[in-house]
């Protein structure tokens, strides 16, 4: 395990929750940041995949942000992502979590534009470190099934060489655990903080020297979470690591955002958590029962939410 990393440990993708309108829903997403504090995450990924980013607005992306810190979520805790398709606007995000308090921001790749070079990629981090400046630590988002655009140990290499300092670690959301074993033995020694993307690669990747995980399913998952990290070296470890992987098979057997906020949606007794965002849609009655059974036959119970 890697020590001393920023954001160590379990992190959520968090969940952006909404109104009937499907405008944001601060004081919901606060609570449910504030349970997932105190039920074994130790940092938020607001604003990735999971939290529909792609689906908000630059200033609703903002307000989520100050809103959250608004109503007691601490700044220092929250990960943001602030990569978008374009450069001036990654920057103005990425600047924007800088001056309310994030330490860290995780940058996707300009995605639009498919099969970019590694000289154009490495064009493009360069001038949002250089623009950016300030001390936010900026993470890649390596998520090729999304993106189309993989983040390469060579190009990786570069970027470091480039930029020392600045770019401090990297969400590996591939899936692979020979890409994030690549990552950590290239680069975690000089504390380059891998996290998994995928809760099953959690304990492998942490025994190699990775630094925890940002994942969707540590929305329902974070507690087995936390422990699978503290004791990744113990049989109590490997134990909590079934369950967790238990979880994640049972929470991407749907269609991953929506089914997530039926979970939720459950446990808090609050049927607004299954508005999203189209193109997303809800669950169907059947795949609700689908997931519901699946996520039950783990043997995880969710602490309730306040």
């Amino acid at each position: 395990m890697l020590k001393n990393a920023l954001f160590g440990g379990v992190n959520a993708a968090v969940l952006t929750p909404m109104n009937a309108d499907l405008s944001l829903d601060l004081d919901r997403m606060a609570a449910h940041s504030k349970w997932l504090l105190a039920n074994g995450c130790n940092g938020l990924g607001v604003l990735g995949t999971t939290g529909e980013a792609n689906s908000l607005g630059l200033q609703e992306r903002m307000d989520v942000l100050e809103g959250l810190i608004s109503r007691g979520v601490p700044a220092s805790k929250m990960m943001p992502g602030t990569g978008t398709t374009n450069l001036t606007d990654t920057v103005l995000l990425t600047k924007h979590a800088e001056s309310v308090g994030c330490r860290g921001a995780l940058l996707l790749p300009p995605f639009y534009y498919k099969n970019p070079s590694d000289d154009g990629l490495l064009a493009y981090f360069n001038e949002v470190a250089q623009r950016v400046g300030g001390s936010i630590a900026l993470y890649l988002y390596n998520f090729p099934q999304q993106s189309a655009v993989p983040f390469g140990v060579d190009f990786l290499s570069r970027l470091l060489k480039a930029n020392p300092g600045k770019y401090k670690g990297i969400k590996d959301s591939s899936g692979s655990y020979e890409n994030g074993l690549a990552y950590v033995e290239n680069f975690a020694k000089d504390g380059f903080e891998v996290y998994a993307g995928d809760d099953t690669l959690l304990k492998p990747l942490l025994e190699k020297g990775s630094a925890g995980c940002i994942t969707a399913a540590s929305n329902v998952n974070c507690a087995i979470g936390a422990q699978v990290y503290a004791g990744y070296d113990t049989a109590a470890g490997a134990a909590a690591h079934e369950i967790l992987a238990a979880t994640r098979k049972a929470v991407i057997s749907v269609p991953l955002i929506s089914g997530l906020k039926a979970l939720v949606a459950r446990n808090t007794g609050d049927a607004r958590w299954h508005n999203i965002r189209p193109p997303h849609l809800s669950l169907t009655a059947a795949q609700q029962a689908s997931l519901f059974a699946a996520f039950d036959a783990c043997g995880l119970t969710l602490a309730k939410a306040a």
